[in-house]
């Protein structure tokens, strides 16, 4: 790959975040780049979504689709870029020229573009697409990179209320075949520090996996969990029945990525991550319980 140099002036200090799309991920790269002093302007389809945008302290722009044109005026050489919506074939190509105008710009993709490969994967492995809506995500990861945007292909994203471990407590949660498939995973709150370090190094048209130090078996987090919930093990079903994403065998190795942005994962396991999780959550419990 080339070397990319940006063509703003590297005088010029980040300042601001536009996120285009801010869901579950979008929202935690907002509560951490608003304390590292930054401010956060995020995109929306409808005004009901801009409020709670706001209560997060960003500022919403609502929009009824994505454009450069209409959000060429929210971008400038103070200004990181981070794309996080779900491709379409068409969006992305409108919007990744404005990667070119920006600080520094990442894209949200996803491990999902491996397809079946099975075992150690890291930065050079090939993809493998096996769905059209995997064929999707390559295909839009193309014009970020080519307008100088940090691709980061990432693996399941949990946090507070979202994971394994809301499955679990519901009962809806099976283990895959025989639960020895690996299943790697990344903690909402490191996703958002990678992006924001991402941006804030310039890594540029670099494409990284992005997963926590251990992948494990299945049955292994589900059986751990059940455990610490006091609820009993879910049962197996035939790998063929269970959620596509639980049938793949995936060890991903982000040793590259956490070099080259120089950090540490704040949940390296799962242990720490679902620990972190119910902490938040019962703290959150707590807080809306009446006096």
């Amino acid at each position: 790959m080339p070397d990319y140099t940006p063509a703003m002036s590297k005088t010029f200090k980040l300042a601001r975040v536009l996120l285009l799309g801010c869901g579950y991920t979008g929202l935690e790269v907002t509560r951490q780049a608003r304390a590292r002093g930054l401010d956060v302007f995020a995109t929306t389809r409808n005004a009901q979504r801009g409020e709670e945008l706001a209560r997060a302290g960003a500022t919403p722009i609502v929009l009824a689709s994505l454009d450069a044109e209409g959000l060429a005026a929210h971008v400038d050489a103070q200004t990181a870029l981070i794309a996080s919506f779900p491709p379409d074939g068409q969006t992305d190509v409108r919007c990744a020229p404005l990667a070119a105008r920006a600080y520094a710009s990442a894209y949200v993709s996803s491990t999902g573009v491996y397809g079946n490969t099975r075992g150690h994967i890291d930065d050079q492995t090939p993809v493998a697409p096996d769905s059209a809506r995997n064929q999707q995500r390559v295909a839009a990861e193309e014009p970020w990179r080519a307008a100088g945007a940090t691709i980061l292909r990432v693996a399941a994203i949990y946090g507070p209320g979202r994971g394994m471990h809301e499955r679990v407590r519901s009962g809806s949660a099976r283990i895959a075949g025989d639960g020895r498939h690996h299943v790697c995973r990344i903690h909402v709150e490191d996703l958002a520090l990678a992006l924001l370090r991402s941006v804030e190094l310039r890594l540029g048209p670099q494409t990284y996996v992005i997963a926590d130090d251990e992948p494990v078996e299945q049955g292994v987090v589900v059986r751990y969990l059940a455990e610490r919930l006091g609820v009993p093990c879910p049962a197996a079903v035939p790998l063929e029945a269970a959620p596509e994403t639980l049938r793949h065998d995936r060890l991903i190795d982000a040793t590259r990525f956490k070099h080259e942005a120089n950090l540490r994962w704040r949940y390296a396991t799962y242990r720490e991550g679902f620990e972190a999780c119910l902490q938040a959550e019962q703290s959150l419990l707590r807080t809306a319980r009446p006096a």
